[in-house]
Formats: C-alpha cells, structure tokens, sequence
C-alpha cells in the first residue's frame, strides 16, 4: 500500500464523498475509486459502505482510518525533524487560539515572533474547540482553556485570571468596588452564546453555587457584548485582564469579592508530535510573556 493511496484514503474519509475526495486532491473521480478498490482488494474486505451516493466506514475503515492518520502525522513529523537538522529557516506553524486571547494577548507575541522567524509562514485560527483542533491535528500548538487532562496531550499552564462584573458608568453599581457572588442573578446580563467556553464556565461555576443568571442578551463578539455593556443594557461578566485591556473610561470593572469564577490558560500540543525549532521558540516566547 502506497503512502499516495493513505492520503486518498483519509480525504475520501474526512469527506464521505467521493466526487468531493477527488476535487480536494485533484484527481478525478473514476481515478480514486479504483486506487480505493484496489485498497480494499489489498486488505481483503471493505472500507466503506455504499448506500447509493452516500457512503460511510465500515469497521475495517475505522481502523485503517486510524492508523493512516498516525502513519501520514509521522511521516510529516519525519520531514519536519529532518528540516530540522539545517538552519531552521522556513516551513509552517499553524496555531489554534481563542478569538478574545488572539484580539488583546497574543497578536502582539505573534508580531514579535515574526520579526524574529520572518521566513516562517504563520497561519493563525480562532475557535471555540481549540484542544480539539489540537487532537485532530489541525493546528500545532493550541492556547486555549485549561479543562481536562488528555492523555494525547502535552499541556503547559500560562496563567489564571478571575472574572468580573463589567458595567457601564451609569449602572446602578458603577460606584460599588466589588458584589457579593450571590448578588448576581438580580443583574440582566448579555454573556456570549451556549457553546462558548467562557459562557459555560461561568455558568457551571453559578449552578454550582445554586444560582442561575439572568441572562437577557446572547452575542457572539466581544465588541458587541461590550457595547450592549456601555450602552447600559446590561452588564458583563468576563475575565478582569480582557476588560482592562480595553481602556475604556466609560466601563467599571467590578471584583466579585466571594468564589469569584476563574479561567486557567494554557499551551496544548500532542505528546506524539514533532515540534520544530520555530515552535518551540513561539512556546518560549508565549511562556516569557505570560506565564505568571
């Protein structure tokens, strides 16, 4: 079996279409359907099952799936260690971080990385699952929320932050310097959509407390969370840091004095990936700035 034909695999598996496969790898379809039967003769039974147009994994398929993706991660790992042994020069860092870290903390590491690695073709994504990407290899490096050990992940704490109550200066508690944890149910608030990470741990932080929040307004940027804040809508609860950082005269950030909710911030990569030289330096830099 050719490496060629593991890659055909793998794109026929992560698109369960095999006109789609075939676009993807620039191939045509009649093409990757033979060199997928010819897989499927070679391990003597099938990797998919067809129902019409629509195929799925057959449990040979699963397997196949899973130790192709390790042969493809390490025969790139291999390239990569390779390159490694010349003037590290060149090649790609692909990192995965929250969208409210990348805006306020890490674009500027990201800037000082570059004058130092000018060579070095960054590719940067925000999301909310970034551990995921970091599992599925899709990014290198992840900073992202600290939230359960991973066996198939190498984790490096950065730092902790408490949450705070943001409200506007004209709020009716704009002059109180901090609020009891217990007060907040009776304050409208506008927090990002279910899904977010910092929507839930907020909100699993309350219920475990036995408080529920009044929550009245959902949005999914943070220049419009912060705005239905200045507008006196409604506060905000978010990381102290973050709110600080913004330098807005018309907010007031108020400590919530008992069991404050708090984030832990960390790098993620895979145990079993190969980290270059350009990626172990990023690391360094983003330990340097900010593990406290």
């Amino acid at each position: 079996m050719e490496i060629r034909q593991l890659e055909y695999f793998v794109a026929v598996c992560e698109e369960l279409h095999f006109t789609k496969a075939a676009e993807r790898l620039g191939i045509t379809q009649p093409t990757l359907s033979i060199q997928i039967r010819t897989m499927e003769e070679e391990v003597g039974t099938l990797l998919f099952d067809r129902i019409g147009k629509k195929i799925t994994l057959t449990e040979a398929g699963f397997i196949l799936l899973r130790q192709a993706r390790s042969i493809l991660l390490k025969l790139q790992d291999a390239f990569d260690e390779i390159n490694g042994l010349r003037e590290y020069t060149g090649g790609n860092l692909v990192v995965g971080v929250m969208a409210a870290e990348l805006d306020y903390r890490i674009t500027p590491i990201l800037i000082d990385f570059h004058h130092q690695f000018p060579n070095i073709h960054l590719k940067i994504s925000s999301a909310i699952e970034v551990a995921e990407m970091v599992i599925n290899n899709v990014v290198d490096i992840g900073i992202t929320l600290i939230e359960f050990t991973d066996p198939r992940l190498v984790t490096t704490p950065l730092y902790t932050e408490e949450f705070v109550l943001v409200v506007s200066e004209n709020h009716e508690l704009a002059d109180q310097q901090s609020i009891s944890l217990e007060a907040l149910p009776s304050i409208p608030l506008v927090l990002y959509p279910k899904g977010f990470k910092g929507r839930e741990l907020i909100e699993r932080h309350c219920k475990e407390h036995g408080l529920n929040l009044n929550i009245i307004i959902e949005t999914s940027t943070a220049s419009s969370l912060y705005g239905f804040v200045k507008s006196n809508v409604a506060a905000c609860i978010q990381p102290y840091s973050l709110s600080a950082s913004l330098n807005d005269p018309t907010l007031r950030l108020i400590k919530i004095a008992d069991f404050p909710p708090t984030r832990q911030i960390g790098i993620m990569h895979r145990t079993d990936k190969y980290l270059g030289v350009a990626a172990l330096e990023f690391m360094k830099m983003l330990e340097k700035h900010l593990k406290m």
